[in-house]
């Protein structure tokens, strides 16, 4: 048991990799995208200040610094579209050398005394948003001694400070600017990156989720193995004491005795039947669990039995798939089915309907019933283990197993209430991972190779 929970767990596992990749991915490139905007926002400022208020900048330097963080940004490209994992240190690097690259622009244009020298607020909140909070107060700490730096080392611009100026003056303007700059890019790329972190954490939620029901349905499947191991000895001696009860001459001279005899007879064969088919789903006889057959005489067969074994008294069967296909049919397949044909007829014990059709690719089983419909709340909660309206402890388990089949095998399950009245279960299970056509047309050779081939494509036990 502990085997296949520790599967699960790491089926999860590998799925989260690539939820982290992509969100790193993600914040990389926000931090490409705003290197951008922040090389074409700096050659503007410096063209306005230099050429609009006429205050003389070091041009060669401070273009030679822009040049490279355009290449430091060109170099930033391949790494971003190779796909691998964006470790933390990277990321903190790239700050670092947005941090290095306004430190060297603002020495060259005034220092402290700079206006812009607020723009470091900028690289701290994204490095809180994007980094470990270590490497956050190793950011804060570099940050702080690059302002102390520019405070005692920097060379002097001649800049007008005149507050009673108001918007007049250069330097509030140039405050004004920064402030303004700043709070734009943030609300931009501090909603894009939280979108991605929504997004990670949303899938993130979900894999969680499948990995705890995946370990749910193990434990479960083990439980019920053990238990039908259990029962198969009571089972048998009941069915011995009956077939010594039915030749005692009390009871084979009273014909009312006689059928009752008979009918607990057939009962008992058929929980053994449900016995023998837990095992067999559980993995215990699984040679005699898959079998190849065609789609339409698996439903019939299915039907055919389904009927003669419910209290249904009207199962309107409708076969519209088209042109017949080979499929693998086994037990878990037929159980799935059923276990949704068995909810119908709970809620609506006149009329069943089970229709078959074809779509894109897919078979589409939709199960409708004349029933009270599904409520709010479970429709909202649909697939969630002991979600039932039948009020019965641990009720619910069926169509949980069902949904997980059917998602094991690449499908889905949809449930809705009918406008008629009544509720109406969609199962949509791919044609690659049950019929054989699509997979053996000319492929004789392939088969000689491998030919338990067909064994893999068989779903899972319930």
């Amino acid at each position: 048991m502990q085997h296949a929970i520790n599967a699960a767990r790491t089926a999860f596992s590998r799925g989260t990799a690539p939820l982290e990749t992509a969100a790193g991915l993600k914040n990389l490139q926000q931090l490409v995208q705003l290197r951008w905007i922040a090389v074409v926002g700096q050659i503007v400022a410096i063209g306005i200040v230099h050429f609009g208020y006429g205050i003389q900048l070091p041009l060669d330097a401070m273009l030679r610094v822009l040049v490279c963080l355009v290449g430091f940004n060109v170099a930033s490209l391949p790494r971003w579209r190779r796909r691998r994992p964006v470790t933390d240190r990277e990321l903190c690097i790239a700050l670092l050398v947005d941090v290095g690259v306004l430190t060297v622009l603002l020495y060259l244009s005034g220092g402290a005394t700079n206006p812009f020298i607020f723009l470091y607020l900028l690289q701290i909140i994204l490095g809180a948003v994007l980094l470990e909070t270590r490497a956050v107060w190793l950011l804060v700490a570099i940050t702080s001694a690059c302002v102390a730096g520019l405070a005692l080392f920097s060379r002097p611009l001649a800049l007008p400070f005149d507050p009673g100026a108001g918007l007049a003056n250069p330097y509030i303007q140039g405050l004004l600017v920064c402030f303004a700059l700043n709070a734009a890019l943030l609300v931009t790329f501090i909603t894009r990156i939280a979108r991605n972190l929504r997004t990670r954490d949303a899938h993130l939620a979900t894999l969680r989720q499948r990995a705890a029901e995946e370990e749910h349905i193990v434990r479960m499947g083990l439980l019920a193995s053990g238990a039908a191991h259990e029962l198969g000895t009571p089972l048998a001696t009941l069915a011995v004491i009956l077939g010594d009860w039915k030749r005692l001459p009390h009871f084979a001279s009273d014909p009312e005795l006689l059928q009752e005899i008979t009918e607990m007879q057939i009962q008992l064969q058929r929980c053994k039947s449900i016995v023998s088919g837990i095992l067999v789903s559980a993995g215990e006889a699984r040679g005699e669990s898959s079998e190849e057959t065609t789609l339409a005489a698996f439903l019939d067969g299915l039907v055919a039995d389904w009927r003669a074994t419910r209290p249904v008294k009207a199962l309107e069967y409708r076969n519209r798939f088209g042109e017949d296909l080979r499929l693998v049919s086994d037990s878990t397949l037929q159980q799935m089915i059923c276990n949704v044909l068995d909810n119908a007829l709970d809620a609506s014990p006149q009329w069943v309907g089970l229709d078959v059709s074809r779509h894109d690719g897919a078979l589409v089983l939709t199960v409708a019933d004349r029933g009270p419909g599904f409520l709010p709340a479970m429709l909202a909660q649909f697939g969630k283990p002991y979600q039932s309206s039948k009020g019965r402890p641990g009720g619910g388990l069926g169509l949980f197993l069902v949904v997980n089949v059917a998602r094991t095998l690449g499908g889905n399950v949809a449930a809705r209430n009918r406008p008629e009245g009544g509720a109406e279960v969609v199962l949509t299970l791919p044609l690659d991972a049950i019929a054989l056509d699509l997979h053996d047309d000319d492929t004789d050779d392939a088969e000689d190779e491998e030919p338990h081939g067909h064994a893999r494509r068989n779903p899972p036990a319930a």
